[in-house]
C-alpha cells in the first residue's frame, strides 16, 4: 500500500459516513418503517393515497418475486429510501451534480446527501438524473386535519408547494446528538444516540444504522466496506442497488437468496448464468 493510499484511507477514517443496512430475509413488509418515517418528518399525507403521482413517501417498500409456480414461489419486500450516493467521487452524486442552484448537497463529513427547501425552486432535474426514484415533489401545499398540527415535529420544517423532498437519514437527530456530544465534553457519538425512525420502529430488527467508517458500530462490522473500492461490501451475502452504475450508495441490503441479489443489480436472466457460473469458478479455486 502506498503512502498516498494510506493517507487518504486515515483521512476517511476520521470522517463519518452513515449508512444503512437493511436485511431482506428479516423484512416482513409491515410497512412500520413508513409509517414511522412520515410521522417522524412531518410527511404530509392525501385523502387518496392510492394516486402515486401525488403522494409522498420518504422510503417506499417494494414487493419482488422469483416468478416462478407454485410451490417454488419466493416473495421479498424491499424498503426504499433515499441511497446517499457517494458517486465516483466524492460529493460527485448524480443528484448534486445536476442540480443548478445547489438545492442538494453532498457532506463529506457525514456522507448524507442533504436537502435545502428554500433554494429549490422545483426543476425537477434530480429527479430525474436520480436511478432509484427516491425524491418527491409537493404539488400542493399541505393540508393537515384539524388539530393534528399540533403533533407536528418541531425539529422538521414542512415543506411547501413546488418543492422536492426525500429522506434525510433524520438529520435532526444527528444535529441533537452532536449537540448533546459536543456540551459533554465528547467528540464521538455513541452508536445508539442517533439512529433513523425507520431503524427504531422496525419490529422485525431488518435495518441496522450507523457509521461505516467506524469499525466499533455493527454495521461496519455487518457490512465490511472496502474503502479503497467505493465502500463495497466484503461480506457474501451484502449488496447495493445498481452497484454498476458507481454511484456508490450508502445503503446496503443482506440477502441469502441468490435471485434476490441478482435483482438488485437489475441482472438479466443470462446476466445471471454468467454470474452464478463466475462465482462457482470462484469458489472451485478458493477451494
Amino acid at each position: 500500500m502506498s503512502k498516498q493510499t494510506m493517507m487518504k484511507k486515515r483521512e476517511q477514517e476520521k470522517r463519518r459516513k452513515f449508512g444503512m443496512l437493511i436485511d431482506l430475509d428479516r423484512c416482513t413488509g409491515c410497512g412500520s418503517c413508513m409509517v414511522a418515517c412520515m410521522s417522524e418528518n412531518n410527511i404530509p399525507f392525501r385523502k387518496d393515497e392510492t394516486d402515486k403521482l401525488t403522494s409522498i413517501n420518504w422510503i417506499r417498500v417494494f414487493k419482488l418475486s422469483n416468478h416462478k409456480p407454485f410451490p417454488e414461489t419466493e416473495i421479498c419486500f424491499l424498503p426504499m429510501p433515499c441511497m446517499h450516493c457517494q458517486g465516483k467521487e466524492t460529493g460527485h452524486t448524480p443528484c448534486v451534480s445536476v442540480c443548478p442552484v445547489t438545492a442538494t448537497d453532498y457532506d463529506s463529513s457525514t456522507g448524507i446527501v442533504s436537502q435545502i427547501y428554500s433554494r429549490c425552486f422545483g426543476c425537477r432535474y434530480c429527479m430525474v438524473a436520480c436511478p432509484y426514484h427516491s425524491r418527491s415533489f409537493n404539488w400542493s401545499d399541505a393540508v393537515w386535519p384539524e388539530g393534528m398540527e399540533k403533533m407536528l415535529n418541531p425539529q422538521v420544517s414542512p415543506r411547501m408547494r413546488g418543492v422536492v423532498e426525500k429522506c434525510s437519514f433524520c438529520y435532526h437527530r444527528y444535529q441533537e446528538a452532536r449537540d448533546k456530544a459536543h456540551f459533554e465534553g465528547r467528540r464521538n457519538i455513541a452508536e445508539e444516540a442517533y439512529q433513523t425512525a425507520c431503524t427504531e420502529s422496525c419490529p422485525a430488527g431488518a435495518i441496522t444504522f450507523g457509521d461505516l467508517n467506524n469499525p466499533g458500530h455493527r454495521i461496519h462490522q455487518m457490512v465490511q466496506p472496502d474503502l479503497e473500492n467505493g465502500g463495497r461490501p466484503k461480506q457474501k451475502n451484502v449488496f447495493r442497488l445498481l452497484e454498476r452504475l458507481g454511484t456508490n450508495p450508502a445503503v446496503y441490503y443482506s440477502s441469502t437468496r441468490t435471485w434476490v441479489r441478482n435483482m438488485g443489480d437489475n441482472r438479466l436472466l443470462q446476466e445471471n448464468r454468467q454470474h452464478t457460473a463466475a462465482g462457482s469458478n470462484l469458489q472451485d479455486r478458493r477451494a
